[in-house]
């Protein structure tokens, strides 16, 4: 297999280069830090990000990014959703020509409202070559090689059975589908649910709760990701359903962990200064929330989120019977 590349050395970035290397690729990961790089070449650890995990020796890392991205038929992307743009107008014109672009990001771009594949189209790479992947892929069990499952979504189905070929290994198989839409919202809005289910963890709230705010969130984020065009049916396989399980309850989950936090009555000041690494879910309430008043759609517990997130309602108060919805919708 030809060389791939992967842009971002935190614990998703490198665990999915192990993920690539184990599956027979020779794979290049580029680490903003230099140190970090060094540590991966000399160690073959990343001590601050996969504590424990052995690193393939098919992984070599550098701080140099045209390094990295020379070459490459396969480039992932795992930086913060925010550093998207800005990354991509100063590296787009180093990642070779025909190399498929692959999101690994879940998050939406805070003055435009974007997904991130409209991100990476809006800096010049043709949709035949954009590729999501996305699922309930909690970093630290599938570094631990934990059995799991993903989804590589692309309007253009080779593409995706490129990329699905590439990231399925002896622990994670990764699917395919041509819902891009569906599969970007499912793990974009999945993490307004985990940091709701979270915030009733760090309350003490038990688990008839959890299980009500669940099941009615998911109701809510389909009518969100179906209003704009996704599929029903990917709401409710890897990329919408599985992955809001994984995120929701797992204290490996960094959305979850920072609604654990919103709970037991810290500020979003204070979460914030807290978490190792973004919870992107804390920077996309506001913008989906746009996104849904734009279209119509109600979103009663991913609007009680942002209350608590920015101090205006009490966490005990996040609760699905104040939703002020008294029917539940069928079909969903």
């Amino acid at each position: 297999m030809s060389k791939l590349a992967v842009i971002g050395a935190g614990s998703w970035g490198t665990t999915f280069a192990k993920v690539l290397a184990d599956g027979g690729a020779e794979v290049s990961l580029w680490a903003r830090r230099s140190e970090l790089a060094e540590e991966i070449n000399t160690s073959h650890r990343n001590g601050d990000y996969l504590p424990g995990v052995n690193l393939p020796l098919a992984i070599t890392a550098s701080a140099e990014i045209s390094e990295v991205l020379e070459g490459a038929s396969q480039v992932y992307l795992s930086v913060p959703s925010q550093m998207l743009r800005a990354n991509l107008n100063e590296w787009a014109k180093l990642i070779p020509e025909n190399a498929l672009v692959v999101s690994l990001m879940k998050g939406v771009e805070k003055d435009t409202g974007l997904r991130m594949s409209q991100v990476i189209a809006e800096v010049g790479i043709d949709a035949s070559r954009i590729v999501i992947v996305s699922g309930p892929n909690l970093a630290l069990e599938i570094a631990a090689e934990e059995p799991a499952a993903a989804v590589a979504a692309s309007s253009f189905l080779e593409a995706a059975k490129q990329v699905a070929s590439a990231s399925s290994n002896s622990y994670l198989t990764t699917f395919t589908n041509t819902d891009v839409i569906g599969t970007e919202f499912g793990g974009i809005l999945k993490n307004l649910i985990a940091v709701a289910i979270g915030i009733v963890n760090g309350v003490g709230y038990g688990q008839n709760t959890k299980a009500s705010i669940m099941t009615r969130g998911l109701s809510e984020i389909s009518r969100f990701a179906v209003a704009y065009g996704a599929k029903p049916t990917t709401m409710i396989g890897l990329a919408g359903l599985g992955d809001l399980i994984a995120t929701s309850e797992s204290p490996l989950s960094r959305n979850h962990k920072a609604g654990e936090m919103l709970g037991k009555g810290y500020s979003k000041k204070e979460v914030l200064a807290r978490l190792s690494q973004t919870a992107e879910g804390l920077g996309s309430v506001s913008t989906v929330l746009e996104l849904a008043r734009a279209k119509g759609i109600s979103m009663p517990i991913v609007e009680q989120v942002e209350l608590v997130i920015e101090g205006k309602m009490s966490p005990r108060d996040i609760a699905p019977h104040l939703t002020h919805e008294t029917e539940e919708p069928q079909g969903e």
